[in-house]
């Protein structure tokens, strides 16, 4: 009888042992940034120049940071936390955030400092003290100066502490120094430092003409109202020119790239000798562009070096890549054979060669490796759900790859093109982080991170290949349900956005892709993700398919997914949900009025509702502009359609959405009253375009809850 009760009791310890814990709404928002994060080697980077990698430590018994020589594994400790506050008179508690000037130096901020160190001879501090309402920071190391913004015009600060303001027109109509183009075409900064810092070129936008959009601060009482401006698509856009200040001189001119004024300037290059600089001029229509080559002293047009064009849209996202630092030969990007490829040209604009070619897309230029002549970079050429390693030969055109797991990868390689560091994910494992010798191919391991995810019930996670109606394959995948039993049915929900620039399904940890999909499936719900054509990484024919027409190719294939979701006998097709956010609220909203009937529930955040209500950029590039493409815009106008909802709809908008401006869905509601059509509605008060942070738990517990209510 003893033996026996001994037996059940471990049964029961053991059976208790291997439950598994279900994701708190917080967990699942939060818990990938926070408690449930994976490990990573912090601050993990090339020591400039040097072949040396470092990172920061922090522990009980030591804060700072070590280097590693990746030749023969030798660690040195670099400088410690108090050896820091020693010399920057500063007290911090945790290691600053630092960038590595070259083989002996860094800098970091703190408040509205800079700070230089000499790491290997503790030399006096170097510190640059700036206003606390600089904006815009951008440091140039080698003559150790700083430039920035303040109220629109830019200052340049050097290590004397010498401000210097070099524009003064500044205004909300006349903005230096900032991104121009609503940060379209790669844009994300606005002040170009030359190589050698003898100069800063910058960006000057005029948008004097550009309407004034209100958004209103409502936590203030009475309310008050900042006035911003928004390029409607179809409208006056703004005006942008490239300045040049010489440090030398003095002097600023700006480069004569002519009319019409209403055009973009994007990809901004110096060329390696600083005489030089590169610029591709795309038209308005976006189906055009210049690739010319400014003289960096006058702002005359040396030459334009060619040119492309495409019936649809261009869109050169990609400064130059000079090879070596060689001023006569640079690597440009092209989608003119269907796919983002690479291509030699010497600096009189003759194409040399073709470096990369094939149904798939360049992702990354990491360098070059000097010894091998190679170009390393990453790309999906072994599948669209992951980015590997590979290297070009520059002379030959010989690719070869370097990664040899295949996942999607993350990678830095050192100065010189020796060493990468290459951190990486997929499906089965959160992270290894290895440091690769490119020329022998030998990989040195310096993390293998474990799973933190294994006491959760994680869901099962199935990746499809379905097909379009023109036979092109769509990645999906399908979450199940916790428990999942065959006899039984389940709700589903739709995730998708399906727009440009964006790819939901990838190989990487987790392989759900978002722990919200897990916690739902912990609910009882079956989640289903697929990429349709108009999404990113899979060429430009797949993605320019939905030009002039927003949301009708892709909801065709959305519809091939939810095809296969009703072909399974354990789904209940009278309880379909769906859910998106910006392009994917539209489609959302576009499901529920031009395709009602099929989702009984579905909740639309910061939907785009009307595409002449966007900006001009994005949604003419897209959509060229309302008088030139009156089917298309009318066809996916959702304010016309109010009547046609059937099911639950929620839409969920921030107040101050600069974005998706927030009279989409007011406009929407109206029109909902005026039709007598039922629509529930959720605001976030002082929130832009998304929802994060802590409050982003309250939202997707809105949501969640949504579905449940409609759906269970």
């Amino acid at each position: 009888m003893k033996k026996q009760l001994l037996v059940f009791v471990l049964f029961i310890s053991s059976t208790l042992l291997a439950q598994k814990k279900d994701f708190t709404m917080q967990e699942a928002v939060l818990g990938l940034g926070s408690t449930l994060s994976v490990k990573n080697l912090k601050q993990l980077k090339w020591m400039g120049s040097s072949e040396k990698y470092a990172q920061a430590i922090s522990t009980d018994n030591f804060k700072g940071f070590v280097a590693t020589n990746p030749a023969n594994g030798d660690v040195d400790t670099v400088i410690t936390l108090d050896k820091i506050n020693e010399i920057s008179n500063l007290k911090l508690k945790s290691l600053p955030a630092i960038e590595w000037i070259n083989n002996h130096e860094f800098y970091f901020m703190n408040e509205n400092s800079l700070y230089q160190i000499s790491y290997s001879r503790y030399e006096p501090l170097r510190k640059l003290e700036y206003k606390k309402e600089a904006e815009n920071l951008f440091f140039e190391p080698k003559k150790t100066q700083l430039a920035y913004t303040i109220s629109n015009n830019i200052y340049i600060q050097n290590i004397s502490g010498r401000e210097k303001q070099i524009t003064t027109d500044g205004t909300k109509n006349i903005v230096y120094g900032t991104t121009v183009h609503q940060s379209e075409f790669g844009i994300d900064h606005g002040l170009f430092w030359s190589p050698k810092g003898n100069a800063l070129a910058f960006y000057r936008m005029d948008q004097t003409a550009v309407t004034e959009y209100p958004v209103v601060n409502w936590s203030e009482t009475p309310a008050t109202v900042k006035m911003v401006k928004y390029p409607f698509a179809g409208n006056t856009s703004h005006q942008v020119t490239l300045g040049v200040y010489n440090i030398n001189s003095g002097k600023t001119i700006y480069l004569k790239t002519g009319e019409p004024k209403e055009q973009y300037l994007t990809n901004i290059t110096w060329s390696p000798d600083e005489k030089y600089i590169y610029i591709n001029i795309v038209n308005r229509a976006q189906n055009h562009t210049w690739l010319n080559q400014y003289n960096a002293s006058t702002g005359v047009l040396v030459k334009t070096l060619f040119e492309e064009k495409n019936e649809k849209y261009v869109e050169p996202q990609h400064p130059l890549y000079f090879v070596n630092d060689n001023s006569n030969e640079f690597i440009y990007w092209s989608q003119r054979d269907g796919y983002t490829h690479l291509y030699l040209y010497n600096s009189d604009g003759k194409l040399i060669r073709q470096l990369t070619k094939g149904e798939w897309v360049v992702n990354e230029i990491l360098g070059f490796n000097k010894k091998s002549n190679e170009i390393i970079f990453t790309s999906s050429k072994e599948s669209p759900l992951q980015k590997n390693i590979y290297a070009v030969n520059i002379e030959s055109g010989n690719i070869g790859k370097k990664s040899t797991v295949d996942a999607t990868h993350s990678a830095t390689l050192s100065a010189n093109g020796n060493y990468l560091i290459d951190n990486y994910t997929n499906e089965n494992i959160p992270r290894n982080i290895n440091i690769v010798d490119v020329n022998s191919g030998e990989e040195t391991n310096i993390l293998t991170a474990s799973n933190p995810l294994e006491e959760y019930n994680t869901a099962k996670v199935e990746l499809n290949e379905l097909k379009a109606d023109d036979g092109t394959v769509l990645y999906s995948k399908i979450i199940y349900p916790a428990d999942f039993d065959e006899s039984k049915t389940y709700p589903a929900i739709v995730y998708l956005y399906n727009g440009p620039h964006v790819q939901l399904n990838k190989d990487a940890f987790p392989f759900s892709g978002n722990l919200w999909y897990d916690y739902m499936a912990q609910k009882g719900y079956f989640v289903f993700v697929l990429d349709g054509r108009g999404s990113a990484n899979r060429g430009f024919e797949f993605e320019s398919i939905i030009h002039r027409q927003l949301g009708t190719v892709e909801m065709q294939d959305q519809l091939v997914g939810i095809h296969y979701l009703k072909s399974l006998p354990y789904i209940d097709t009278n309880r379909l949900g769906i859910h998106g956010w910006s392009f994917g609220g539209f489609m959302a909203t576009s499901f529920m009025l031009r395709n009602p009937g099929i989702f009984k529930a579905a909740v639309a955040g910061g939907p785009v509702l009307d595409w002449s209500m966007y900006e001009i950029m994005y949604g003419e590039r897209y959509m060229d502009t309302p008088k030139e493409n009156p089917e298309g815009y009318a066809a996916n106008l959702l304010f016309d359609k109010t009547k046609n909802l059937q099911g639950k709809l929620l839409l969920i908008h921030g107040t101050d959405d600069a974005t998706v401006v927030w009279q989409h869905s007011l406009k929407f509601l109206k029109q909902a009253v005026s039709d007598n059509v039922q629509v529930d509605y959720f605001v976030y008060p002082g929130y832009e375009h998304n929802v994060r942070g802590k409050d982003r738990v309250h939202l997707m517990q809105k949501i969640s809850d949504y579905f449940d209510e409609n759906l269970k």
